[in-house]
């Protein structure tokens, strides 16, 4: 039988080991709980709406940009809160809260492509003030794995119509149907095919034999130094111009003529600021309105001196349009001038001077 020593030693082993016990089971609910902060610190309620769950399961973990925040704890169907009926509430630690803005976006994504389900928060671009408890996340329109897929099937079914095409082509071309299926099949076609094969290295033969003019400018060497004379002499005129020579030269090297360009310009703008402030008689012409009524003026009567010459008014204008009085006056100074050429002639005969004394 054993003894009350033994008795008090074997009690003693059991409570230490289930005092180990106790204490490996705090500190697992404690790193369980971590995500949210602690077994015992406040937490927050956030709460989104999505159409679908996408497979996300209550205890699923919630991220804010990466980092485990808390948990979910409630997904359930909200009726009348259609088409975002699925209502997902979460719990995140408080010590998160200054992160979290009313901005801030919720999506449900996936952890790899067969990976579970997680609420991921996200506010990145979030400015807005604090989130309250149980307040409502704005969900972000992030694809979903479904839609990935649905996506890649919809690209499938494009790219077998696609498939489906090049195959029809194929038999077509196989067929020797167009212009791709009669350069496969047709004999002829082949064969005008080599002709114009054995025609072009013809023509590169001859080229490369220097026949023709491009053979020449491909082959002969005289081009070549005629080129060359041409670029030296481009040259000689270049140093020319440059040095000053020649009338071009002088125009690129010589200060005198850009000093009388100089002097000329600013004359004219001396000018052309005297004509702006009304100086001298093209200054009166832009400035003076009374200058300019009196031309208008004189130009008016001038328009009406030679409208009524054109209609053959006054002297000027029987002269203009009678082609009478015209003749009657040049043949007067012809008369006068037979008169003068007789008188020089003659004088005496119409000087008589007759004097008679009473």
């Amino acid at each position: 039988m054993p003894s009350q020593k033994e008795l008090r030693w074997s009690q003693l082993k059991v409570g230490i080991l289930t005092l180990a016990a106790l204490t490996a089971l705090i500190i697992l609910i404690f790193l369980m709980s971590g995500s949210t902060g602690g077994l015992f610190t406040r937490k927050l309620n956030l709460k989104a709406f999505f159409e679908n769950a996408n497979g996300l399961k209550v205890g699923a973990p919630v991220t804010l940009d990466g980092v485990t925040i808390g948990n979910v704890t409630s997904i359930q169907i909200v009726p009348g809160h259609e088409p975002a009926a699925v209502e997902v509430l979460a719990k995140v630690g408080a010590k998160y809260h200054p992160s979290l803005h009313s901005d801030s976006t919720a999506a449900i994504n996936q952890a790899g492509v067969l990976g579970d389900a997680f609420l991921e928060i996200s506010s990145a671009h979030a400015t807005g003030p604090l989130m309250q408890d149980y307040a409502t996340l704005k969900v972000s329109s992030k694809p979903s794995i479904s839609d990935v897929i649905g996506t890649s099937q919809d690209s499938l079914a494009q790219i077998n119509q696609v498939v489906a095409k090049v195959g029809v082509l194929l038999d077509a071309v196989n067929k020797g149907k167009g212009t791709a299926g009669m350069l496969i099949n047709d004999p002829e076609m082949a064969k005008k095919i080599v002709r114009t094969v054995d025609q072009l290295q013809v023509l590169t033969a001859g080229l490369t034999n220097g026949k023709g003019t491009l053979g020449k400018l491909l082959t002969d060497d005289q081009l070549y130094t005629k080129a060359n004379a041409t670029v030296d002499k481009l040259n000689n005129i270049v140093a020319e111009l440059d040095s000053g020579k020649g009338t071009a030269g002088k125009l690129l090297k010589d200060d005198a003529l850009y000093k009388n360009l100089n002097g000329a310009l600013e004359n004219t703008n001396t000018l052309l600021a005297g004509i702006n402030s009304g100086k001298g008689s093209l200054g009166k012409l832009a400035k003076d309105p009374a200058m300019a009524a009196k031309l208008e003026e004189t130009l008016t009567n001038l328009n009406a001196l030679l409208a009524g010459m054109h209609e053959g008014k006054g002297t000027l204008g029987q002269l203009v349009v009678n082609r009478s009085l015209y003749d009657n006056l040049d043949h007067t100074i012809e008369q006068t001038g037979s008169l003068m050429t007789a008188f020089r002639q003659d004088p005496k005969k119409y000087l008589n001077v007759h004097v008679k004394i009473f």
